[in-house]
């Protein structure tokens, strides 16, 4: 068969195509993966020949040399960097250990994910937060081992805290404390870990038999910035005809304001109204009152995913981290 001339590097999905396999298939065999039988490996292999394929990257063996941590931009706003920070220096941590070489960058969605990735001649991805479908199906074909951390996709190995856990446990807490009227302040739907948390909210209410009023459900609006979004939100809890006796707000940036939005319209907390957060940032502990939360072992979150692309599991994988409640005087 005559070599077909691309005039750019084919993709994996493309070989795929090409070979008559899966993507899953394809990457095994491109990344000299086990669970791959010889016949189907020497299919693909033909086919990314045929194609063009610079045969000369291929992973000869299961060691990484380089990784980049990529997230981003449109999603991850600025009062999500202590997170995401606290989160690389366990990547840090765990890459220095393991003797391997570390980059750091952000895309957005108008940015080719591939193109940036070739510059970077990285042998593995760390993406982090949320990112938009076609972002993914564009990483899912670069062929080369990735993980998620702190968002989920069933065709993809991921690392998670028990978001889900940790707000139910929350939730609990608010309900044993004898709060009844308990609102949710929710940001963007885009993020796995934040839909998780309403869902835990959610499971709390039913399973201690609290009817769910739909409306104590916010979003912050708009949605990117902080402030004013966070105040729009208060505003429109506490003008409600009976009011909540507690938000649980969907991360510490949020609840932070918004106990500073409630004593600006004459209410103490936690004796007026009980706030609470997740993620347990270094500001909660210094807010006033010191703030109620969930605790993300932010660090484990970055260890674990440079375990994950280490140990290159022949199917998609997803690691959850435990979370921990931490009680504070946001709430009595």
């Amino acid at each position: 068969m005559t070599t077909r001339a691309r005039s750019s590097s084919p993709t994996i999905r493309d070989i795929a195509r090409h070979a008559g396999v899966s993507l899953g298939t394809t990457s095994r065999a491109l990344n000299n993966q086990l669970g791959i039988n010889d016949e189907l490996k020497a299919r693909v292999l033909k086919a990314a020949e045929e194609l063009g394929y610079d045969l000369g990257n291929l992973r000869q063996s299961r060691t990484l040399r380089r990784i980049t941590f990529i997230y981003d931009r449109q999603h991850n706003t600025l009062s999500n960097n202590p997170f995401y920070s606290t989160v690389l220096h366990g990547v840090e941590d765990a890459c220095n250990q393991e003797k391997i070489s570390l980059s750091f960058t952000s895309t957005n969605p108008e940015e080719s994910i591939s193109e940036r990735i070739r510059r970077t001649e990285t042998d593995a991805l760390l993406c982090v937060g949320a990112f938009e479908p076609e972002q993914l199906q564009e990483i899912r074909e670069l062929g080369i081992p990735v993980a998620l951390i702190d968002l989920w996709h069933p065709a993809m190995s991921n690392i998670n805290s028990d978001n889900f856990g940790g707000a139910y446990q929350l939730t609990s807490l608010l309900i044993q404390k004898g709060y009844r009227r308990i609102a949710f302040i929710c940001g963007p739907e885009s993020h796995y870990s934040i839909t998780q948390r309403r869902q835990g909210y959610r499971y709390a209410l039913t399973t201690h038999h609290i009817e769910q009023d739909p409306d104590l459900e916010v979003f912050r609006e708009p949605i990117m910035e902080e402030t004013l979004g966070t105040e729009n939100a208060v505003k429109r809890l506490l003008g409600l005809k009976e009011r909540p006796d507690a938000i649980f707000c969907w991360n510490d940036s949020t609840a932070i304001q918004a106990i500073q939005t409630c004593y600006r319209h004459g209410l103490k907390v936690p004796e007026d109204i009980a706030i609470v957060g997740f993620d347990d940032l270094p500001t909660a502990r210094t807010a006033f009152p010191p703030l109620t939360t969930v605790r993300i072992d932010k660090e484990a979150l970055g260890r674990r995913g440079v375990e994950l692309l280490l140990a290159r599991p022949d199917e998609p994988t997803q690691v959850i981290v435990p979370t921990q409640l931490i009680l504070r005087s946001s709430t009595r």
